[in-house]
């Protein structure tokens, strides 16, 4: 089956590059490995747009508005920028969490516009940035023939931007094709979220007020917000706090600047504000993070 010829070609990769619990960036495919033997405590991510298959195990992921859940044998695609709290919930020693991540590139898929027909309706008024449905065996079996191709040089050049091409056609095709649908065409509601959202992460510093945001959107701003509101289960403010909070983090641990020079940097003009959100979100305040970091 084409999942265990999967699992095991990504056990195989683990073993020989990764780390023996956690994520390993492929550099050859661009994807991304996981694997964890124990379940794990919520951690906070960005999520880009992206395809996961779970291969074992499971986990929940979400907002603090909607969690969902993800088990072998279901893959969820990511449509959105979006600031998300997962957690390993199924893992053990004997049949560890294992997970593949494919990034979806949307100018890519948007190329393949011309050829799929516009939709006036869809079958779902679901429009969360996050979808979980069964694992498309075709994608899976596209994307082990991808990943074999990206182990040898010639076939990278050569033969995986196809396979590459080929995996996300099949998105359009397959179980997951009515959110990424939505992004096909600019003027759907779905694309002006999107460049909304992306203008956002664009100078996280700068100030936002929803008016100006909708008028971008090309939407009233009550349309606007319950729009965004549906798509990133979150506001606009919060979204935007939950970047900065999140790139804040990840300079803290990553560099040695001063905490008041970092939440600066992401628009905070307080750092004692700075540190009571960062510690409500992430269960410290940012110099003691940044220690536990540095001793792990």
């Amino acid at each position: 089956m084409a999942s265990e010829t999967l699992l095991h070609h990504v056990a195989a990769l683990l073993d020989r590059e990764g780390p023996t619990e956690g994520a390993l960036a492929h550099a050859p495919s661009g994807m991304h490995f996981l694997r964890h033997s124990t379940p794990t405590g919520q951690d906070a991510t960005v999520y880009r747009p992206l395809l996961c298959l779970v291969l074992q195990g499971a986990k929940e992921v979400g907002t603090s508005k909607r969690t969902l859940r993800v088990a072998d044998g279901q893959s969820l695609i990511v449509s959105h920028a979006l600031p998300v709290i997962s957690r390993i919930t199924q893992a053990a020693p004997d049949r560890p969490y294992v997970a593949v991540v494919f990034p979806i590139d949307l100018d890519l898929l948007r190329g393949m516009a011309a050829d799929v027909p516009p939709g006036g309706s869809w079958s779902t008024q679901d429009t969360f940035s996050i979808s979980l449905c069964p694992t498309d065996l075709e994608v899976e079996e596209a994307l082990s023939r991808y990943l074999r191709q990206c182990e040898n040089d010639e076939a990278r050049r050569l033969l995986a931007p196809i396979t590459a091409r080929e995996i996300h056609a099949r998105l359009l095709l397959g179980s997951h094709a009515e959110p990424l649908r939505r992004l096909l065409w600019h003027d759907s509601t779905a694309s002006r979220i999107f460049r909304v959202t992306r203008d956002i992460q664009s100078d996280l510093a700068r100030p936002i007020a929803v008016g100006d945001l909708a008028e971008k959107a090309g939407m009233s701003s009550s349309a606007f917000f319950e729009h965004f509101k549906s798509v990133t289960g979150t506001s606009p403010l919060q979204y935007q706090k939950d970047l900065r909070l999140l790139r804040a983090r990840e300079t803290l641990r990553n560099t040695n600047e001063k905490v008041s020079k970092v939440a600066f940097e992401v628009g905070y003009e307080s750092s004692a504000q700075f540190s009571r959100e960062y510690a409500r979100k992430f269960g410290l305040p940012p110099r003691q993070d940044r220690a536990l970091q540095a001793a792990e």
